[in-house]
C-alpha cells in the first residue's frame, strides 16, 4: 500500500509552510493540515489520514493528546503517528516511540529529504506490521 495522504499538525505557520511545500510539491502527497489539535480532530475522519504527523509541543494540545483522540475516531485507531520535535534527546524519543510512534523527527529537518524520509518510515512499518 503507497502512503498518499497525511494529516500534518503543527501550530507554527512557517514550519506547516516548509511541510506543505516538501510533502505536496516534492513529494506528492495530499496533506490536510491543521494550526491545532481541535481542527485536526473535527477533520481527520473525512479526510481519513494513511500518517499522523504531528508536532510534539503545542498551546492547548499536545502532540500526544491529538493522536490518543483521533485514535478514538472509528476506523482511526491504528493510523501510525510520526511525531515532530525540536527536543533532540534520545530519551525524549524513546519515550514518544514508546507511546506508539513509529518514528520522530528532529526539527529542524531538511524539506527536501523529508518526503522521502516519511516513506521510507512508512515502508518499514508496513514491513514490520506484515
Amino acid at each position: 500500500m503507497e502512503l498518499e495522504r497525511i494529516l500534518h499538525v503543527d501550530d507554527d505557520e512557517d514550519i506547516r509552510t516548509i511541510v506543505q511545500i516538501a510533502l505536496e510539491t516534492v513529494g506528492q502527497f495530499r496533506i490536510l493540515q491543521s494550526s491545532d489539535g481541535h481542527s485536526a480532530i473535527s477533520s481527520a475522519e473525512e479526510f481519513a489520514p494513511q500518517l499522523l504527523l504531528l508536532d510534539v509541543m503545542m498551546p492547548e494540545m499536545s502532540g500526544q493528546e491529538v493522536r490518543n483522540e483521533i485514535q478514538k475516531i472509528p476506523g482511526m485507531a491504528d493510523v501510525p503517528t510520526v511525531f515532530v520535535t525540536a527536543k533532540a534527546e534520545d530519551h525524549f524519543a524513546e519515550k514518544l516511540r514508546a507511546q506508539g510512534a513509529i518514528a520522530v523527527i528532529t526539527k529542524p529537518f531538511d524539506p527536501m529529504t523529508l518526503a522521502d524520509e516519511l516513506r521510507a518510515i512508512w515502508t518499514s512499518w508496513l514491513s514490520d506490521a506484515a
